[in-house]
């Protein structure tokens, strides 16, 4: 069993990064960080893939997504 990852990790990442993300490049670091297989959970949900997780951290505003 896959052990899940509070999205808070995540956005601990996005903010000492301090790097810009599309969509398609945080999920490829979220993948590489974490693993394929990775599940994530927030205080809203859980069981969430890389793509949901990256959903929900943008519809609250916690991922804003680079145009570049």
């Amino acid at each position: 069993m896959n052990q899940s990852i509070h999205g808070h990790q995540v956005i601990e990442i996005l903010e000492k990064s301090g790097k810009a993300y599309t969509k398609q490049t945080l999920k490829a670091m979220i993948l590489k960080t974490f693993g394929d297989s990775a599940r994530f959970h927030t205080c809203m949900g859980s069981d969430l893939t890389v793509d949901q997780l990256i959903d929900f951290l943008k519809s609250k505003g916690k991922f804003v997504e680079s145009t570049y």
